[in-house]
């Protein structure tokens, strides 16, 4: 492949993004960029969420996220959604970096495992954003015939009453967009997918494992020449045997004598982040942020809108 980096390392990445050539980059990003706000990601052993649900009797772990058995038994979820319920988290840095290269005018779009809203919390649109596995900005109802739609504020409301919501129109379940496993991922996330990598000139990948497909695949469809830049505290995303039967080739190269793009920042997201803005003479400033998720009729609004200021300092032109 073409290099287009001087160096495989965070400086090199850093002077590839001042070249003036950088000017469409994608974000992946899971859990790992929310930890440092306090919410914990699933598969960590001992603190992650699949080791905390014992209190909920499950037959497995996973079934809380299982859309049969939710149909049965949506108790134990929506327990877990009022221990889990945006709002009550604020975003991080990495967040706040991910917002700047908006601001900048860099991000073709943010491609995000999570469902904690906390893109949104931090200023990206709608627009900005693809929520792999949905979100909880909107609720279904879940008969295939009915399908009415209801608010953030609406599930918000029932969800701290502990009522199970029930649909006023047919009385079935009610709930959040976010994607169960027997689910199909949002259209938006394979129409959206289609239409940004192939031009897509610099990947940043956060605070993801890789492991959950076809979100990890994603990293094969940006261009043989565009850079990937992984922050995360341990290398993931290599081409494995299994994965390359499949046909999910392209896997990430960080270390063979072929490597000749891929660049791993082993550090916490927030970590690598900063290191990034500092390399860009970007600032990040804390100034306090008071988020109300339902301020003025159930729109978002915020009390300021920089969260952490980002501001940039002196250009070096």
């Amino acid at each position: 492949g073409e290099k287009v980096l001087d160096e495989l390392s965070l400086e090199g990445v850093a002077r590839y993004m001042q070249s003036g050539k950088c000017k469409s980059i994608i974000c992946m990003v899971g859990a790992g960029i929310s930890t440092s706000a306090g919410i914990p990601d699933f598969r960590s052993p001992g603190t992650g969420l699949y080791a905390n649900l014992q209190k909920y009797n499950l037959p497995y772990p996973e079934a809380i996220f299982q859309i049969d058995y939710f149909k049965k038994h949506p108790e134990p979820f929506f327990a877990l959604a009022r221990e889990l319920y945006p709002g009550q988290f604020k975003p991080t840095v990495c967040h706040y970096f991910i917002r700047m290269l908006k601001d900048k005018g860099l991000l073709r779009r943010c491609y995000s495992q999570n469902i904690d809203t906390l893109e949104r919390v931090a200023g990206l649109q709608g627009e900005d954003l693809v929520e792999a596995h949905g979100t909880f900005h909107t609720s279904h109802c879940v008969s295939f015939f009915c399908r009415k739609e209801y608010t953030m504020e609406w599930m918000k409301e029932k969800i701290f009453s502990e009522d199970i919501p029930k649909c006023e129109a047919c009385n079935n379940l009610v709930k959040p967009d976010i994607v169960f496993f027997g689910e199909n991922l949002p259209a938006r996330f394979f129409s959206a997918m289609k239409q940004d990598f192939p031009s897509c000139d610099l990947l940043i990948i956060m605070g993801t494992s890789l492991q959950v497909q076809p979100f990890a695949s994603l990293v094969s469809r940006v261009p043989n020449s565009c850079p990937r830049l992984l922050i995360n505290l341990e290398k993931t995303g290599q081409s494995d045997f299994a994965s390359s039967l499949l046909g999910f080739g392209g896997g990430m190269d960080f270390d063979s004598d072929k490597a000749y793009r891929d660049v791993a920042q082993l550090s916490t997201c927030d970590d690598g982040c900063l290191a990034l803005a500092d390399l860009l003479g970007w600032k990040v400033t804390e100034t306090k942020c008071t988020f109300t998720p339902f301020g003025g009729g159930g729109i978002m609004v915020w009390g300021c809108f920089s969260g952490i200021g980002l501001s940039p300092s002196e250009r070096n032109s």
